[in-house]
């Protein structure tokens, strides 16, 4: 029986932040100059009372000039293994919970974020309704999600290695950047998407194997063999292993409703 979505992120996050961290560094290879938090912390209303759910390892505000003053910083998790890490964060504070049922009265915050966890959830929509209530009026909400041809070159390794479910979209819900506006706009006004500019360019065939095994686990011998011909053979004719990526911003405002 296929896993759900929360299922699926409890094995790979619960007790390890170890999966996360290899596949974050595999984005260290993107042609885009600006990274992806350095681009993203630019588009953040950082003032104010700020909640990042889903927040992972808080890498967001290891990367970010956060304001000396005039922010007030909440980060949860469900997992403790993630919690742990995020209490490193300075002035932080640190919550564990599920992101559909937040421990927060209405109208805490100033600005909500939800970056690349939306599709972790088996109820999208509920937790969309928790970052309403939790918002005040006129508050921003900022959510990152992927398009359903994110990455698209790394799931094509799955049948290389025989592990089908190694595609991210094969253990995730449906929040993709194609349907994650419209779910927005049902609870939020002012809706803008915004797409990060940037690819892959992978110049050795480990940073590739170590996301693999992130996903799936360690590799079989002949699971790394295939995987690393494959790898070999594209960067000897493209110069570097290329991976096209699809990532958008979404935007919103918390009504006076």
């Amino acid at each position: 029986m296929t896993a759900t979505p929360s299922a699926r992120a409890v094995s790979q996050y619960a007790t390890t932040t170890g999966n996360l961290t290899a596949r974050m560094a595999l984005h260290a290879y993107g042609t885009n100059p600006q990274g992806w938090f350095a681009w993203l912390g630019e588009r953040l209303p950082l003032a104010g009372d700020v909640l990042e759910v889903g927040a992972g390892t808080g890498e967001l505000w290891r990367r970010v000039d956060r304001p000396a003053t005039g922010l007030r910083l909440t980060l949860t998790d469900f997992s403790p293994a993630m919690c742990d890490r995020l209490r490193e964060v300075p002035g932080a504070r640190v919550q564990r919970c599920d992101a559909t049922h937040l421990p927060y009265a209405d109208a805490a915050f100033d600005t909500v974020i939800a970056n690349h966890m939306l599709y972790h959830l088996d109820d999208p929509d509920a937790a969309l309704v928790e970052f309403a209530r939790v918002l005040r009026p006129g508050g921003r909400l900022a959510v990152a999600v992927n398009g359903r041809d994110h990455l698209a070159e790394l799931d094509a390794l799955g049948p290389v290695i025989d592990r089908f479910d190694l595609a991210v979209g094969s253990h995730q819900n449906d929040v993709t950047a194609e349907t994650t506006p419209a779910r927005i706009a049902a609870h939020f006004a002012d809706v803008t998407v915004e797409r990060y500019p940037d690819e892959l360019a992978v110049p050795a065939v480990e940073p590739v194997l170590a996301y693999l095994a992130s996903m799936v686990g360690p590799l079989t011998a002949a699971q790394e063999s295939a995987a690393r011909d494959m790898v070999q053979a594209r960067i000897e004719a493209d110069g570097a292993f290329r991976v096209r990526k699809h990532t958008v911003l979404i935007s919103a405002v918390r009504g006076s409703r």
